[in-house]
């Protein structure tokens, strides 16, 4: 069966809102620095209140993913669930503007479309505060399963696991995923995700759910309960089958398998203003590069490239071409 998208991400639809924030903000209303939390629509309400002047863009991390990848002229498709409300159709109209195919049904009752609420500091780290709303209402009645066996790459979000009508439609797109000899990617999305949820990540990757995993630093160390980097690797690479690619911020990234150890450098960037879906977008030059069958190497310098865009500017979207700026690096014919 011939593919019809290089990769369908499947994953949260969230209107992103970003404010500038100092240090003492965060702790004043009592946020972790770096994290990502749930909140309920009180808190979120409550959150805004604190915000300074306010950036509106289109998120989720799948979402931002799928967004880089058309953005680099691959072919992408996204699952995730609004509600037929404003936030709702904007996160349509900028998707599709996007050059992402977006087909799933809005609600028609029930939360509002989810909503991060996101406190940059100066040091462009990002604090997030997420409302799911009609992310909740996610499940497997939303997966087409015939776009899921045209997909080369299946790529879901670890924050997926949250609700549970989303955990089943994870399940349910992954099985037809491989059923058909396609590759199923996921991200670990956070590492407070990975607390809550570690034994089930590892079952799905030692049960041979995933076929290729994202991760951070701090996701890494959390899921094998260490912090040194060598012994996460090390575990790492002895999972059967797997293969890994850990990012690590200037540091560049790693790409892992029972075969290979290859470390790939950060791609310059004049000034780091916000690093909101910076890991987002490195899954976006990957996935890429792999779904075109380059080199491992190749598809590190496409996410490192699509990553340094993203972090030089406010919001989680890219703002240039990417395919262009792959040209004109060298990383694309």
């Amino acid at each position: 069966m011939s593919a019809s998208l290089d990769v369908l991400g499947i994953g949260n639809a969230i209107v992103d809102t970003l404010s500038r924030a100092e240090d003492d903000l965060l702790v004043a209303a009592g946020l972790v620095k770096g994290s990502m939390a749930l909140v309920d629509e009180a808190s979120a309400d409550r959150l805004y209140e604190l915000m300074g002047p306010t950036t509106v863009i289109s998120g989720g991390s799948a979402a931002n993913t799928m967004a880089g990848v058309a953005s680099l002229g691959a072919l992408a498709g996204f699952v995730g669930k609004v509600k037929a409300d404003a936030a709702g159709r904007e996160f349509i109209h900028d998707i599709r503007q996007a050059g992402v195919i977006f087909d799933t049904p809005p609600a028609l009752d029930g939360a509002a479309t989810a909503r991060c609420l996101i406190f940059v500091t100066p040091d462009g780290q990002r604090t997030m505060n997420t409302f799911l709303g009609a992310c909740q209402a996610l499940g497997p009645s939303d997966i087409d399963e015939a776009a899921v066996a045209g997909a080369k790459i299946l790529y879901m979000e670890g924050y997926l696991w949250d609700p549970p009508g989303a955990k089943e439609a994870f399940l349910r797109a992954a099985k037809v995923s491989r059923a058909n000899g396609r590759k199923v990617a996921l991200t670990l999305s956070d590492s407070f995700c990975v607390g809550r949820y570690r034994a089930e990540f590892l079952s799905l990757i030692r049960d041979g759910v995933i076929d290729i995993l994202f991760a951070n630093e701090s996701e890494l160390h959390a899921l094998y309960e260490t912090a040194d980097f060598d012994t996460a690797i090390a575990a790492l690479r002895a999972e059967k089958g797997l293969l890994g690619v850990v990012t690590r911020s200037e540091k560049g990234c790693v790409v892992a398998s029972a075969e290979s150890l290859i470390a790939a450098p950060a791609f310059p960037v004049a000034e780091v203003v916000d690093t909101t879906g910076a890991g987002d977008l490195f899954a976006a030059g990957f996935l890429t590069g792999y779904a075109r069958g380059l080199p491992h190497e190749k598809s590190a310098a496409l996410g490192a490239l699509a990553a340094a865009e993203i972090i030089s500017h406010v919001g989680a979207r890219p703002l240039k071409n990417l395919q262009q700026l792959a040209r004109d690096n060298g990383l694309l014919a």
